[in-house]
């Protein structure tokens, strides 16, 4: 009788973690660390979605970049906090980086074998390669299921939670190999940088612009499903409905020239297409901000129009997906438990948050509140100063009537005191006031990673 008693009792001191992408990974290395067992759902190899190629965990499938890396700018202070809480993403992200001028960019390869490794080797996490249909019924979840969740477990989430279910559609641009641009053509050349530079440059001059525009709003697009309204994030917009908005405006969003010389000319072009390195080799380059739905052989028709692209030998071509997220501020709490149901967390791009780093965040959130119940500690919240908190913050904003997911950024962290301000000046220069709000957050961050950290590994 008591040995029956001792395996309940371990039963009930499992997380199941639904999801292996970088929410799932990061909050099952969280629990894992603090002596919790968890158990971790992913669906690959068994199913992949549409925009999955690769079995690893953690895959990288719309952009390798990170985003930026100075705690400036608030996505490479939302890295630099979950350093401080020994995030594995982060772990790995760091040793795998490639060039990328000040962002942090990642070989994708790399970066998923080092996390599968990392998770498939840890004494606490049990993996298991299974299609999750239905919510587990465990004493503690956590959902990180992503954007692509399995059609069977969305409808058992709607069961659940009625109507506040929302979606869009998110979009990846194409990938291509490195040697097959034109370098006579194309040049190096990072903005304002003197020196090489980490992007390659596609310079357009008005008539080739205006043409490529042209071919752009007349390509076949592979059609949404009648009963879907084309719901785009505005951060992730196909270039086809950018151009669609006006013909000079793709030169004034992701093909514009400031910045940037051709040195065949010595003048600045009227617009410009960045490549992106996407490998620690350097063998493929990613078409920076061309996500798209046209249809595969229009895109090789269409971005070989490009000048120094004629060639161009396709490694991945653009696509666009469904995207599922939750109306957080109705939903859930601060700890991201949902209020519908105790113990079910949800966490990354499905909490409603944007990007990588965003979601593998929300993960490593999940992760310490889920290991401090288990254990019988209290769930706590992350301080509201920090990049964390700002983004819980945005998750809570239920005066939103049309909550939207969100990039981090310092237009979601509280304002700095007037005192800040230094000899009076009632405006601090931009630059400034974000280190200030960067120095805020790391103080804040720095005392909370302190009274959560595991008492042992």
């Amino acid at each position: 009788m008591h040995h029956r008693h001792s395996d309940s009792s371990e039963a009930e001191k499992r997380v199941v973690v639904v999801g292996g992408g970088l929410a799932g990974c990061e909050a099952a290395w969280q629990i894992a660390r603090r002596g919790v067992p968890v158990v971790l759902y992913d669906m690959k190899p068994k199913r992949k979605s549409p925009a999955h190629v690769s079995d690893q965990l953690s895959e990288l499938v719309c952009s390798n970049s990170l985003r930026a890396a100075a705690t400036h700018n608030a996505v490479g202070l939302l890295k630099e906090e979950m350093r401080h809480f020994d995030s594995l993403i982060m772990r790995a992200a760091d040793a795998h980086a490639v060039p990328a001028g000040g962002a942090l960019a990642v070989d994708r390869v790399s970066f998923s074998e080092a996390v599968t490794q990392a998770v498939e080797c840890h004494p606490q996490i049990e993996l298991r390669h299974e299609v999750v249909e239905k919510i587990p019924q465990a004493h503690q979840v956590i959902l990180a299921t992503g954007p692509l969740t399995a059609p069977e477990l969305v409808r058992d989430i709607q069961a659940l939670l009625g109507d506040e279910y929302l979606y869009f559609y998110d979009a990846i641009a194409p990938t291509i190999h490195a040697d097959s641009i034109d370098p006579s053509i194309v040049f190096r050349a990072s903005r304002w940088e003197d020196g090489e530079g980490d992007y390659l440059n596609v310079p357009l001059d008005r008539p080739g612009y205006e043409s490529f525009v042209e071919a752009l709003l007349a390509a076949e697009k592979v059609p949404l499903h009648a009963f879907e309204k084309a719901l785009y994030f505005e951060g992730c917009l196909p270039i086809e409905e950018i151009a669609r908005r006006g013909v000079e405006t793709l030169a004034h969003g992701p093909m514009k020239p400031v910045g940037l010389e051709d040195p065949r000319t010595g003048k600045r072009p009227h617009a410009v297409v960045q490549l992106r390195q996407e490998d620690a080799g350097g063998l493929l380059y990613n078409l920076v901000g061309f996500q798209t739905k046209m249809r595969i052989g229009e895109q090789k028709r269409i971005f070989r129009m490009l000048p120094g692209l004629e060639k161009a030998v396709f490694a991945r071509f653009g696509s666009v997906h469904r995207n599922t997220y939750l109306n957080a501020p109705r939903l859930m709490e601060p700890t991201l438990e949902l209020k519908a149901r105790r113990g079910l967390y949800v966490a990354g791009q499905m909490a409603g948050v944007e990007g990588y780093v965003e979601s593998a965040a929300l993960g490593g959130i999940a992760g310490v509140n889920v290991a401090r119940v288990v254990r019988g500690e209290a769930a706590v919240e992350v301080p509201r100063d920090t990049a964390h908190g700002a983004l819980l913050a945005h998750l809570g904003d239920s005066y939103s009537k049309n909550f939207q997911p969100m990039n981090v950024n310092f237009g979601l962290f509280r304002p700095l005191d007037e005192a800040v301000s230094r000899k009076g000046r009632r405006r601090v220069a931009k630059r400034e006031k974000y280190e200030k709000l960067a120095e805020r957050a790391l103080a804040a961050i720095a005392k909370h990673a302190d009274a959560v950290r595991p008492e042992f590994e």
